[in-house]
């Protein structure tokens, strides 16, 4: 199996080198992100006491360097969220099963173990599911932890005090299997849902796109890609506009992806997007990162898109998968809501180096170029989000946010271990 550490650190390269998100996307990089914190959890040792708070713990230390390494990249910071948010249901389901005196069959190796009781076994995951949206007290695993012998969860031994003793510290550690064992099935089903979320997302296509409309977008987004394309295959006869997305020209990949799968399609400038916009039925776009207020990261130049888009009387769509969904907002320090490219995407040095002129005095060039990766899309100007979960308002944001994250992580920053 191989060192944590070593993978760890060859994410970190990845993240700080921009190497997944440019060449593969939000997508690639939040399904590498919990591979990733499921290895870190298999090969975490953890303690009889406090389990779930060791997990927490291990991720925490591993999530406050992925997100360090490349803060604009928010599906990172999204996935360690996610994963602490599963810790604690699992943690919580397995505690209410044995606060209600239930026996949890231990996960083990051997195909033959049978139940020893009559009592039916839950599954954390439904017991999670089902207290999704109750109180959760933090500490509760303590006071589990604290009851008396005589309330305590039955032993089938009856052996004396050195039994008890043993199968008490048997229980703690078949109870810290199989919470490991329940978070990573639930980080199973995560990836899974990951690796689905286009496929979930084109689904809807149909009930979106109609007959003989004009749909625009800018720039390339799988996501797009095939919800566009499972809406043809549905025959749906459509013709899409597409925003080449300079200074990057991914529209121009974009359009290619179209016209050999049969959609009718026009390239335009970027700047033509308010001369055309009237000819259009709906805007269809990706995100990069959808925030916790409804407002958007996107590529840049879909603000401009957008406000078109309004001026018009134009649905604006964004297509983006759960593991999108930021729970922090616009405004919090934790978010990095820009980067800047090189200026050779814009312009060639040699040909204006007459006007990289150092020698005024002040050392400074008489000339700048500035190149950001995206634009903030304003909640005002959404008219629908499409996950893979279903079709929602700006305002119902929030909603899905309550149901992927907690709020005691959304600081990823782990506390500073008290000092005597």
């Amino acid at each position: 199996m191989p060192d944590v550490q070593a993978l760890v650190n060859e994410f970190l390269f990845k993240l700080k080198n921009g190497e997944i998100l440019k060449i593969e996307g939000s997508h690639a990089t939040a399904r590498q992100t919990a591979i990733l914190l499921r290895s870190v959890i298999s090969q975490q040792r953890i303690p009889h006491t406090h389990q779930a708070a060791a997990l927490i713990d291990a991720v925490k230390a591993v999530g406050e360097q992925l997100v360090a390494a490349n803060p604009v990249e928010l599906a990172v910071g999204n996935i360690v969220r996610r994963v602490l948010h599963i810790i604690r249901e699992e943690d919580l389901s397995l505690t209410t099963v044995a606060m209600a005196g239930l026996n949890v069959s231990p996960v083990s190796d051997d195909e033959g173990e049978t139940d020893q009781d009559d009592h039916p076994v839950l599954s954390a995951a439904a017991v999670a599911a089902a207290s999704r949206n109750t109180l959760r007290p933090p500490s509760l695993q303590t006071l589990l932890e604290d009851l008396p012998d005589s309330t305590a969860i039955p032993h089938t031994s009856s052996s004396g005090g050195d039994s008890d003793g043993k199968s008490k510290s048997a229980d703690k550690s078949t109870r810290s299997r199989k919470l490991k064992h329940d978070v990573i099935e639930a980080l199973n089903e995560l990836i899974g849902d990951i690796d689905t979320c286009h496929e979930q997302i084109a689904e809807q296509a149909v009930e979106h796109i109609h007959q003989n409309e004009v749909i625009l977008t800018l720039g390339s987004s799988r996501t797009v890609l095939e919800f566009l394309c499972a809406a043809k295959e549905k025959k749906r006869s459509f013709r899409v506009f597409i925003a080449e997305g300079a200074p990057r020209y991914q529209g121009h990949l974009l359009a290619k992806e179209l016209v050999a799968r049969g959609l009718q399609t026009t390239l335009i400038t970027d700047s033509a997007v308010f001369a055309m916009i009237s000819r259009v039925n709906m805007v269809i776009v990706g995100a990069h990162a959808v925030m916790a207020n409804g407002g958007v990261i996107a590529p840049v130049g879909l603000n401009m898109v957008a406000l078109a888009a309004q001026r018009h009387a134009v649905p604006f769509v964004v297509l983006a998968g759960s593991h999108k969904l930021c729970p922090l907002y616009p405004h919090n320090p934790e978010v990095l809501l820009n980067e800047l490219r090189s200026p050779s995407e814009l312009l060639d040095f040699g040909e204006f180096s007459d006007c990289m002129d150092f020698g005024s005095g002040t050392g400074s060039p008489l000339l700048h170029v500035v190149n950001p990766t995206f634009d903030y899309v304003p909640p005002k100007l959404v008219s629908l989000f499409i996950t893979d979960t279903g079709g929602h308002n700006p305002s119902y944001v929030y909603r899905l946010i309550a149901d992927y994250y907690s709020n005691d992580d959304l600081v990823l920053q782990r506390k500073p271990a008290p000092t005597n």
